[in-house]
């Protein structure tokens, strides 16, 4: 860091575009591994570390030490542990130690000395992406691991040092019951995580599961159906001590994601790696998308920037902010927005709050505007009413 540097919160999202293989419900740019797999992630990982290296030095010396590094996917942990960690000591090196560092990682592609490895580098927030306790609704959605494999990796995850667990679960998967989501949720709980993001399916158009409903192949859950399992998580968890602080993440106190929080209030971050993303000084740009064409990017020195590349209007910047905050239970600070584009938010938006505290989907209390628990089943069509 610098001593010219102007501290403030910021983040880094570094993107490991790689699966053993994609889930039928996945639409995020992944590829499964094939033949040529270990040569190209080595390939990968050498251009991902270059642009790390480019990119991260002048957000530092602006900015100070990161405050949080993501690493996603794909799934970061299919790539060999000596890669993996080595691109996470040259975030660490280039930004600083962050305060919170997390990687994603599949349960059946982990063991306790790539984990062990993992936080020795500085990782110190594991996120397992488990969906389901039941083999049957695992193999449905195509998921590579087992329950007991998922029990298995959060106990070597522990044993590696981790004090900082996150368990992804989902519901409304096909032929799911209210029973089958209640053994899950117990299965999770018992193995106390410090943190639990509940996901809804969605059949996203290019997906298996999208041809699959396409050609009346697919069993799903009705909506009454997916309704009762929504209801039993938002009583379940926060029953056992998981405050809901975002629509879908619920957290023992002090475990919230800072990465994920930084998002919903506007925080700056860099996207680093194929696919990724960024927002800085009003702009939000992506990275190419397609992984060979990356690569060679970073091979031959050129930008691996989209021009896609969009400075926000006011406008589109007020509407952000508000559907964001919408996001969390916090919900909208009213003082900040005052700071932020100065006026008031009933200024711009005074008659759709009117309309949803009318209808019991928003509240306001003490300087903030928020989702109700009813808004918060329908926060999609909230958040469309605050965009012009």
């Amino acid at each position: 860091m610098t001593n010219n540097a102007q501290v403030r919160p910021w983040g880094i999202y570094a993107h490991i575009p790689y699966c053993v293989k994609k889930c039928a419900y996945c639409d995020f740019v992944s590829s499964a591994v094939g033949n040529s797999a270990a040569r190209e992630m080595e390939a990968y990982a050498a251009a991902l570390r270059a642009e790390i290296l480019r990119e991260v030095p002048p957000f530092r010396a602006r900015w100070g030490d990161v405050t949080t590094v993501y690493i996603g996917g794909g799934t970061p942990t299919v790539l060999p542990a000596e890669l993996l960690t080595e691109i996470l000591r040259t975030l660490i090196d280039a930004a600083g130690i962050p305060q919170e560092c997390t990687v994603e990682a599949n349960p059946g592609t982990v063991d306790m000395h790539s984990l062990a490895q993992l936080h020795e580098a500085g990782a110190n927030r594991l996120s397992l992406g488990v969906q389901s306790f039941d083999d049957r609704l695992l193999r449905a959605i195509g998921r590579i691991h087992t329950a007991e494999e998922a029990r298995t990796a959060f106990r070597a995850a522990r044993a590696a040092g981790f004090n900082n667990i996150s368990l992804d679960l989902m519901y409304g998967l096909p032929t799911q019951t209210l029973d089958d989501l209640k053994t899950s949720v117990n299965e999770a709980l018992a193995l106390a995580p410090e943190h639990i993001s509940a996901y809804g399916l969605i059949v996203e158009e290019g997906t298996p599961f999208a041809a699959a409903e396409a050609q009346g192949r697919l069993t799903l859950p009705s909506e009454d159906a997916a309704e009762e399992m929504y209801d039993y998580l938002m009583e379940e968890l926060p029953s056992r001590g998981y405050v809901r602080y975002e629509i879908s993440n619920f957290a023992r106190a002090g475990y919230e994601s800072l990465h994920n929080r930084g998002y919903w209030r506007n925080v700056p971050y860099l996207g680093v790696g194929a696919a990724a993303h960024g927002y800085v000084d009003s702009v939000r740009w992506g990275n190419e998308p397609d992984t060979e064409k990356y690569i060679c990017a970073m091979q031959t020195g050129r930008s691996v920037r989209t021009p896609e590349d969009t400075e926000r209007t006011r406008e589109n910047a007020m509407e952000e902010y508000a559907f964001l905050a919408l996001r969390t239970a916090q919900g909208i600070d009213e003082a900040d927005f005052r700071r932020t584009f100065g006026v008031g938010i009933d200024d711009v938006y005074g008659a759709v709050i009117e309309k949803y505290i009318t209808q019991g989907l928003l509240r306001r209390a003490d300087g903030f505007v928020a989702l109700t628990n009813a808004g918060m089943k329908v926060g999609n069509e909230v958040f469309a009413a605050f965009l012009h």
